[in-house]
C-alpha cells in the first residue's frame, strides 16, 4: 500500500484531553483536527480501590472514544505529555479493529490545534 492510499492519524494526549487530527474524506485533502475527547477524571471515591477501578474505566471509555473517531487506521502517531500514550497504543494493540495499525510515539507539550495539524503533517511527509 502506498503512503498516499494510507489512513494515517495524529492524536495529542495527555491524561484528559485528546485532539485527533486525520483527513475527513480524500487522502489528497489536508490534514484536519477531526474532533476533541475530555476525560474528566474520577470524582471523589470514599475507597481507594473503588477510585481505581474507575480510573481504569474512565481511561478505557476516553480510549474508546478517541479510537472512534479514527475507525479505519493504518498508521497513528500519538504524541503528549506523561505515558498516558504508550496506554493508548497498547489499548490499541489490544483491539482486533486497530491490532495491524503501525503506531509511533513521541513527547511533545500541549500545542494549538493549528501547530498539532503542522506537526503531524511533517510527521507523516
Amino acid at each position: 500500500m502506498s503512503t498516499k492510499n494510507k489512513k494515517q492519524f495524529g492524536v495529542w494526549m495527555d491524561s484528559h484531553h485528546a485532539i485527533i487530527i486525520g483527513k475527513e474524506n480524500n487522502e489528497d485533502e489536508a490534514f484536519v483536527a477531526l474532533g476533541t475527547v475530555n476525560n474528566p477524571g474520577s470524582a471523589g471515591n470514599s475507597s481507594e480501590n473503588a477510585a481505581n477501578k474507575q480510573e481504569i474505566a474512565l481511561t478505557h471509555k476516553f480510549f474508546k472514544e478517541i479510537a472512534a473517531i479514527m475507525p479505519n487506521i493504518d498508521e497513528v502517531h500519538v504524541t503528549g505529555t506523561g505515558q498516558i500514550q504508550e496506554q493508548f497504543i497498547h489499548f490499541l494493540a489490544d483491539t482486533p479493529q486497530y491490532k495491524n495499525a503501525v503506531s509511533t510515539t513521541s513527547t511533545s507539550n500541549k500545542m494549538p490545534a493549528e501547530q498539532l495539524i503542522a506537526f503531524i503533517t511533517e510527521h507523516f511527509n
